[in-house]
Formats: C-alpha cells, structure tokens, sequence
C-alpha cells in the first residue's frame, strides 16, 4: 500500500457516524502494521504484516550490506610441503566506518582476509578481534559508500516468526542467497559429544530457512529489515534445521572488540558434556543431570582441584549444575583468581574440592 493511500484512510469525511470513523482508525493502524517500521513494529513482541513484496523489498534494501570473505592461509601437507587452504564465509556490515560482524570461526587461523562487496569491489580486511566462546569476530574494511544494516532486539522474537537469510552458500557465484523460512525454536544449545574441546554455543536461534556451508556469518532478518541473529550452524544429518546468534548476545562482545579490548573469560580447564537422561541411560550413570569431564587441561585449575576426566560435576558453590550450559553461566558470573567449591561424582562416590579460576585460554 502506498504513503498516499494510507493518507487517504486517515481523512473520515467520507464515513457517517463514530463507528465508521473507528473502523476507519483500526484500518489505518492495520496499513501501519503492513509497513517495516511502522507503528505497530515499535510494540515489543509484535510482527510486521507481510505483505506480497515485503521480502523482494528487504532484500533490495539488505543485499548490499552483505559481503563474502575470503580467507587464505599457508600450511604443510603430509608430505611436508607448503599449499594454500581457502574458506569461504559471509559477513555482514554494521558499521558504515567499515566494521564487519562475521562468525569467528570463518576467520580464525586465517592469515589473509579478503572482503568482496555485491557491487564488485573487494578490500583487504583487517581482523579487529574474535571471540571463540561466542563464534563472533569483527573485521574493519577501509571502503567508501559503505552502508550499514540496523540490528534489532533479539529478545523479541517469536516461535513462528517469518525471517530472512542472506549468504554466500557452496561458492555460487553471482551474488549472495537470500531464503525465507520461520523461528522454529530459541534457546538451542550445540555441543558435540564427540568433539567436546569444540566451543559449545548456547542460545542459539533455531530456524527453517536454508543455511548452507558459506552462509556461516551472514545475516538473519526480521520483517522490518533489521539483524536479529547471525548465522553460524547447521546440522548434516538434518534438513531445514539451521541455528543463528541472537544479535543480542553479539552486541556486548561487539562493544568490547570496538573497543580495542580483549574478551576474558574464566575457565575450570576442562573439556566436558552436558550429562542427558540418554547419556546416562547408556553408559549407567548414578545421575541423569550434570556435566561429566572428558578431558582435563594440563596445569589448570581443574588438574589443580584433584578433577579426572570420567568425574561428574554435580555442583558448584552449592548450585545445581544441569549441563554444560548451566557451567557457562556459573563461570560468567566469575573473574580469573575466583576460587569455587566444586563437587563432583567420581566411582559412585561425591568428591569435594577447592579450584581457582583461570583465564582462559
């Protein structure tokens, strides 16, 4: 609906009566809500309409603060001799200073970054910092005409929600990928059983629109155009199952790395997996919750406590601990040089003991 028609459904000279100017009022608060960044759109928890072109338009609007990255490092092959590796992410530009948001792990290792616009032109990209815990890192390009997408409030979304995607999936070229699908769940954790020295991500954003091998760091879109997540994950045995940072949770470590500074956190030192009723089913655990430590990091507080792998943390200055995420949460709360009562599960049997936080390596 256009600007005049909506003016026109402001001017009640052409209903009788209070009711028909009420109706009329309720119709243009209804052409209100059809328009990204309308009325309606500034009421927490409330989803633009869409309408038939809303997506082309968000589209337009989004694509060119899109960007790819490159990266490119030199490494040894097993025989010793020295090949380039490349990768392929997305990223997407929040800053018209040149500030680009992007997952950590497109970029980390990486010794050149390259940094390709939809239009063409292609920079150099300088790495402001990364944040392995959260999967976030910043890069800054120096280019001109640069334009910035606005992010909106993660903590607003709703199950249901229609979202958009846009990325660079599987080296296609031509441009970046746009995909439509819904929120179809939020508050998801990753973590790998089988992998469990990998960083484990908490509260992610489940959704259904496609997100390929490349999308990693590109944008995931509310209906009024704003970043409300970034893409990070997708699972290979599944189908339409992708997961995304809520915007909300980059925002402070965005901050800190424009700021110049370094995120530290304090760490137990060990490698570990949150303890599932299935978990315990399979392997006759006493517990079915807790965080059970698969590895112990050499000359950490964890070695220093007296903890081996195969223990259960079953508690942590007297607070329960669920799984892995409910660990994360105790240790965000703390500073390097805390000491925490830990107790643990070990042969059957509880086991207390003292550990001093460390940073994080």
């Amino acid at each position: 609906m256009s600007q005049n028609e909506v003016h026109s459904l402001r001017r009640p000279d052409h209903v009788c009566g209070l009711s028909g100017y009420f109706a009329c009022i309720w119709a243009v608060w209804l052409c209100i809500a059809a328009i990204p960044g309308g009325g309606a759109a500034a009421h927490a928890g409330v989803q633009p309409r869409m309408s038939h072109g809303a997506i082309p338009e968000i589209a337009a609007r989004s694509l060119p603060s899109v960007v790819s990255i490159t990266t490119r490092r030199i490494e040894r092959n097993q025989f010793n001799k020295l090949v380039p590796r490349a990768g392929m992410g997305s990223g997407v530009i929040v800053d018209r200073k040149g500030y680009i948001l992007t997952n950590n792990h497109v970029v980390q290792g990486f010794e050149e970054l390259r940094v390709t616009l939809p239009d063409g032109r292609a920079f150099r990209a300088d790495l402001v910092g990364g944040d392995r815990f959260t999967d976030l890192a910043l890069l800054r390009i120096a280019g001109d005409g640069l334009k910035a997408l606005p992010l909106g409030d993660s903590a607003r979304l709703r199950v249901g929600e229609t979202v958009v995607g846009i990325g660079y999936p599987l080296w296609i070229e031509g441009g970046p990928t746009v995909t439509v699908g819904v929120i179809s769940g939020k508050g998801r954790s990753m973590e790998e059983a089988d992998e469990p020295s990998e960083p484990v991500l908490h509260d992610l954003v489940q959704t259904d629109a496609a997100i390929n091998p490349g999308n990693s760091g590109g944008p995931l879109l509310n209906l009024r155009g704003e970043v409300i997540g970034i893409n990070t994950a997708t699972m290979p045995s599944a189908h339409g199952i992708g997961f995304a940072i809520p915007i909300n949770n980059a925002k402070p470590v965005m901050k800190v790395l424009l700021a110049g500074a370094r995120i530290i956190r304090p760490s137990l030192g060990v490698a570990a997996v949150s303890v599932t009723p299935q978990l315990s089913f399979a392997n006759k655990f006493p517990v079915e919750r807790g965080v059970l430590v698969v590895r112990v990091e050499s000359g950490g507080p964890a070695e220093a406590a007296g903890l081996r792998p195969e223990d259960i943390i079953t508690r942590l200055n007297g607070e329960w601990v669920q799984d892995l995420h409910h660990l994360h949460a105790f240790l965000a709360r703390r500073t390097s040089g805390d000491t925490v009562e830990v107790i643990v599960l070990r042969d059957g049997q509880l086991f207390a003991t003292s550990a001093v936080l460390a940073e994080e390596k």
